[in-house]
């Protein structure tokens, strides 16, 4: 008798185990791999070098006290010279603009440092804004600062035309607006006397008698003895 061996049917998990996986997910696979070796070799390597680069013992605590001294000294310095100028800088801005209320700008930078800083946007905008009420009131936008660097310039003939033609309008409108101090009226006659120029030099006009020591009489007639 012929023996016959039974065989379970082959059930669905079975069929799906024995099914080679198409052509499009064995590529997808060996990509990943290939993939997934470059990155654990690129760990490696640099796990190694970074290994080699890093002080150990006694060399790596003298490094540590370093950084610590340094983010403890050093850097709180550098920080609180670069906030100073900073917030100095309306008071800069406002003297190289010449602006007639640089005092006033140089105290709120002042009271900013008290109050953290709040009040230094103010000081900013107020140092390029034009002191329009300030000249309406006393003719001129300028600080004194400016007048006695004119005055130096001037009397250095350092000032082009231009800009004696524009000290003079800001001496003119200052003094149409009441009495200047004694410097700055003495600055706009000198500035009057520039732009006058020198006197022309030529032969005297006709009929002119040049001046000269005045010619000398007749000598007395001497008296005879009798």
């Amino acid at each position: 008798m012929a023996n016959f061996i039974t065989r379970s049917p082959a059930t669905d998990l079975d069929v799906i185990r024995n099914v080679s996986p198409g052509p499009k997910r064995s590529r997808r696979s060996q990509t990943v791999q290939r993939m997934t070796r470059v990155i654990a070799a690129a760990a490696v390597l640099v796990a190694n070098s970074a290994a080699a680069s890093f002080l150990s013992g006694e060399a790596l605590d003298t490094a540590a006290n370093i950084v610590a001294w340094v983010a403890l000294l050093i850097v709180p310095i550098i920080a609180i010279v670069v906030f100073w100028i900073v917030h100095v800088m309306p008071e800069k801005i406002a003297h190289k603009r010449h602006h007639p209320q640089t005092q006033a700008i140089q105290t709120l930078c002042l009271l900013s440092l008290v109050f953290g800083g709040l009040l230094w946007p103010i000081a900013w905008l107020w140092a390029y804004t034009k002191p329009v009420a300030y000249k309406v009131a006393y003719g001129t936008d300028k600080h004194d600062d400016y007048f006695d660097d004119a005055a130096a310039r001037a009397r250095a003939d350092g000032l082009a035309e231009e800009e004696l033609a524009q000290l003079k309008h800001e001496l003119d409108a200052m003094h149409a607006r009441g009495p200047m101090p004694a410097k700055l009226v003495e600055l706009r006659d000198y500035v009057t006397k520039l732009q006058a120029g020198p006197p022309p030099a030529g032969p005297p006009p006709s009929g002119a008698v040049p001046a000269g020591p005045a010619p000398a009489g007749p000598a007395p007639a001497k008296r005879q003895s009798a």
